[in-house]
């Protein structure tokens, strides 16, 4: 089963995006042939509190649960983290996301570190998003850094049991991460590949061969990006069925089950 685990719904603050709602996200992923994908809301990484946000994600994809599954989004810096976690495992969310460039906090500080025990003890994978947009297309106010490849490597540290999802990393962040940690640890990180160049530079075909196949798994961003451009990188790798297979989904599964 086709899945991809970077999709959003909403407004996104720094410009009009067309084609929001959970209809045409659906009429997306039919198009290139998804099956199911893992939604987060996407205006909820501005959001002092995300509660409201994590409600109106869940409201929404409720018609849709056989496809669209919610991912809640945390702060770590509320009371109330361990309420919105417990919130996201009681709807079934298969992980949850976490914004510490936007949210003012240290991405391997004591907030963030709480939070990598809180949800390895509920078996919840922390979703981490390096970057929405490049930094030549962002809007004056978007003035959040880049999540740095340091804290992700320090925040798998953080907690024997936590397991990290990082989407719209690059080759370089992927590299600085990957070859800083030990093996054990590399298997508690997942990359999606959206921001990942494909053919001519071809850093998606070295990171495969050096990183490995199955530490990678499908992520579109959509509607911030189109999914056609995730399945051109796969397409013009010209890959053998079962890699194939476990990129689109059959690594995550894998990396679910630990």
């Amino acid at each position: 089963m086709t899945l991809d685990v970077s999709a959003f719904i909403g407004g996104y603050p720094f410009r009009h995006v067309d084609q929001t709602g959970p209809d045409d996200l659906l009429r997306a992923m039919d198009r290139v042939g998804i099956e199911r994908a893992w939604v987060g809301h996407l205006g909820s990484f501005l959001y002092r509190d995300p509660a409201p946000a994590n409600a109106q994600l869940v409201r929404a994809l409720e018609p849709h649960a056989d496809r669209l599954l919610p991912v809640l989004a945390v702060h770590p810096g509320l009371p109330d983290m361990a309420r919105d976690l417990d919130r996201a495992r009681d709807v079934g969310a298969p992980a949850v996301r976490v914004y510490p460039n936007w949210q003012g906090l240290e991405p391997a500080g004591d907030a963030m570190r709480a939070l990598a025990a809180d949800a390895a003890a509920r078996a919840l994978p922390l979703v981490l998003t390096v970057r929405f947009e490049d930094s030549r297309q962002r809007h004056p106010l978007d003035v959040a850094r880049d999540l740095p490849a340091a804290g992700v490597r320090l925040l798998v540290r953080a907690d024997p049991g936590v397991r990290l999802l990082v989407t719209h990393a690059d080759r370089a962040f992927i590299e600085e991460v990957h070859f800083g940690l030990t093996p054990a640890e590399a298997r508690r990180v997942l990359w999606d590949f959206s921001w990942i160049w494909g053919p001519p530079q071809d850093h998606f075909r070295l990171l495969l061969r050096t990183v490995g196949v199955e530490r990678f798994t499908l992520g579109t961003g959509m509607p911030l990006r189109l999914p056609e451009a995730a399945f051109a990188k796969l397409d013009l790798l010209t890959l053998d069925a079962p890699v194939a297979a476990a990129l689109v989904a059959g690594n995550l599964h894998s990396w679910l089950r630990g």
